[in-house]
């Protein structure tokens, strides 16, 4: 089924249920700067409540500690990201939007929200997962870490599958997420990743993901990658940048890369 825009879903993890506790048409406020401890109340537009939704709403005061999953969903339906939600203070009133909805306020939602250069992010991914490398050149160091968060390392395959040639587009990895963005398009294609982080991409190489080692991995325009990030320096690896630790690692694990 798909939607004319996205939406989202509330869910309460303390309830198994297979269906969400409501959902809303938009949420205000829930995207705010880093690093400070956001402070602006979280405004959720246009909720059609369900029973448990109702039932928290009906208490004098919510108890500390209530909280709910707010699931971002595109206009298909597919869950995007999820954020928690402490509903320690929570205000309802009928929606401006009609109908019977509602529109729920949280005062005091927590630290758990996406960095401001998520919201583009998210509208570019609401189509469904990206068809085209490279999306996510465009982007800041904030904003690539943002469509990291989104993308996922699937489809897995038994065993995965080895051999062959995949071709590693660098041109645009200038920082540690579009090093990690590019690997992942490179050998899973676009909206995926073999790690979102160094240490989780050791992880992949020992199966999981459908390609698996051994392969050979063509690394084209790698002396930017190499420059851009000489400065990222691993410490506690023997002060290796970013760059040089991703090649060793691969190339331990059974990876014939090819710098180009």
């Amino acid at each position: 089924m798909a939607f004319s825009s996205p939406r989202f879903d509330l869910w309460f993890p303390s309830l198994r249920e297979d269906d969400p506790s409501g959902d809303c048409l938009s949420v205000g406020g829930l995207f705010t700067p880093r690093p400070q401890r956001p402070s602006e109340p979280v405004h959720l537009i246009g909720c059609e409540p369900a029973e448990p939704l109702l039932a928290l709403l009906r208490r004098p005061h919510p108890q500390e500690g209530d909280p709910i999953t707010l699931r971002r969903l595109d206009r298909n339906g597919r869950t995007m990201a999820g954020y928690r939600l402490d509903l320690d203070t929570v205000e309802a009133r009928p929606s401006v939007l009609g109908a019977a909805l509602i529109d729920v306020t949280v005062t005091d939602p927590g630290d758990n929200r996406p960095a401001l250069a998520a919201r583009a992010v998210w509208e570019t991914w609401s189509d469904g997962i990206p068809a085209q490398p490279n999306q996510w050149a465009h982007l800041d160091t904030e904003g690539r870490s943002a469509w990291l968060d989104l993308t996922s390392v699937g489809p897995y395959g038994p065993g995965g599958r080895s051999g062959g040639t995949h071709h590693l587009d660098g041109e645009h990895a200038t920082d540690r997420a579009g090093l990690l963005l590019a690997l992942g398009e490179a050998l899973l294609g676009p909206g995926a990743n073999y790690g979102r982080g160094l240490e989780s991409v050791k992880d992949y190489l020992f199966g999981g993901p459908r390609v698996v080692p051994p392969f050979t991995l063509g690394w084209h325009h790698s002396d930017i990658a190499r420059r851009a990030l000489a400065g990222d320096v691993l410490h506690h690896l023997g002060g290796v940048s970013d760059f040089e630790w991703t090649v060793q690692l691969l190339r331990k694990h059974g990876v014939t890369v090819v710098l180009q």
